[in-house]
């Protein structure tokens, strides 16, 4: 099994993480009730998803 034959510093690990960033999600609005949700998920607004309703709304 291959070793590493040098210590690797801090700041060598540092460098290669420096892309592990959070990203924001990309939303995208939805094309019934113009709401932002996240694409090819059903829409938290109103319940639809490629024209058929998938959440019934409650009525409080």
């Amino acid at each position: 099994m291959p070793v590493p034959k040098k210590r690797s510093s801090h700041t060598r690990g540092k460098k290669r993480r420096t892309h592990w960033k959070a990203q924001a999600p990309h939303l995208v609005p939805c094309p019934r009730c113009h709401h932002l949700m996240v694409p090819h998920r059903i829409c938290p607004n109103c319940g639809y998803y490629k024209g058929k309703l998938y959440i019934k709304e409650t009525e409080e």
